[in-house]
């Protein structure tokens, strides 16, 4: 719900009274042009509430009655985020908006009442059990990693790279450096990411699980991730414009060294994920601006890319703090896996 309200109010600026009622815009005309990607958009935002909604609620609640609250619960959502729109000058509320959003929901409500018994009970639920350790404290850190794939849509980060408060702290150009120089940075920013993500996987790991396959399975996911990202915002023939001589470096490189670093002992392997990713937060912050990815950026940013982009740049600058913070977390309880 933070993540949607934060996408619909994105960038937080600007607000002003214009003097109409906050639900004027119930009674406006249908928008004559509506675009398809916008509603596949809208629609597609509120899924995840719906699931979600209906997930949490489980067993208290079932079927119908979920669904109703999953329902009533983002037709409130909306309602009020499309009035705070219309106090934004960047935001332009609409009914449709509001269908759109409510639609999104009931899909993703409909799709947990027929999957809550397999994803909160079933089959899924005894994979997750076998592989990984059991605890909520596991359960985080299995939804960092899929927070990190997610950091993966943001285009105008290098590859793998998070924790970059530059817009937020200290917006700016800085110097110019030489490209051999911005190769160097991206190739250790990507290695080491690519290292730190598979040692904190093969924390939560149950021993005995095959952690390498599971680790390349993620990386490979990671790159089909950042791969749509950028088709989505370029040209089909420049999908693979991230796929730069740094980032071709760092990702070989990092898989090299992660494939050999699990055979560390636990502690080490913690030590070692933090270490790196600390180092390469802060190449991150240091590193010379791609002039190619800001301008692309702009493109990214039109319509409601812009909802988008403020979210993947907002969960982009967190993460890597927030996995710090979580392998310490890890390292101070010296948890014992379990067999």
């Amino acid at each position: 719900m933070l993540l949607v309200v934060y996408a619909s109010l994105y960038p937080l600026e600007g607000w002003h009274d214009h003097g109409l009622s906050p639900f004027a815009y119930l009674s406006s005309p249908w928008p004559r042009n509506v675009m398809g990607l916008d509603v596949a958009l809208n629609i597609l935002g509120y899924m995840p509430f719906g699931f979600l909604c209906v997930a949490a609620l489980h067993p208290r609640m079932r079927a119908l009655g979920a669904f109703t609250v999953a329902l009533a619960g983002a037709a409130v959502l909306s309602l009020s985020l499309e009035a705070a729109q219309s106090y934004l000058p960047t935001r332009v509320a609409a009914n449709v908006d509001v269908l759109c959003n409510v639609a999104g929901a009931a899909c993703g409500a409909a799709l947990a009442v027929l999957a809550a018994p397999a994803v909160l009970g079933g089959p899924l639920e005894r994979l997750r059990s076998a592989a990984f350790l059991d605890g909520a404290d596991i359960d985080f850190g299995l939804a960092l990693l899929a927070l990190w794939l997610f950091t993966q849509l943001n285009p105008a980060t290098l590859l793998f790279a998070a924790g970059d408060l530059r817009d937020w702290l200290t917006p700016g150009i800085g110097r110019a450096r030489a490209p051999q120089f911005f190769v160097g940075i991206e190739a250790f920013i990507a290695a080491a990411n690519v290292v730190s993500v598979s040692l904190l996987l093969s924390a939560l790991a149950r021993p005995g699980q095959p952690v390498r396959t599971m680790f390349l399975a993620l990386v490979l996911a990671a790159v089909g991730v950042k791969t749509a990202a950028v088709a989505i915002l370029m040209h089909a023939e420049n999908v693979l414009v991230w796929l730069t001589p740094g980032a071709q470096f760092g990702l070989a490189t990092g898989i090299l060294v992660a494939l050999a670093a699990l055979a560390l002992p636990r502690v080490a392997r913690l030590a070692a994920a933090a270490v790196l990713l600390m180092a390469a937060t802060v190449l991150v912050n240091l590193a010379p601006p791609n002039p190619y990815l800001a301008a692309s950026l702009k493109l990214w940013q039109q319509g409601h890319f812009l909802n988008f982009n403020g979210v993947t740049r907002l969960v982009s600058a967190l993460w890597a703090y927030v996995a710090l913070g979580y392998l310490m977390l890890l390292a101070a309880r010296r948890r014992e896996p379990l067999g």
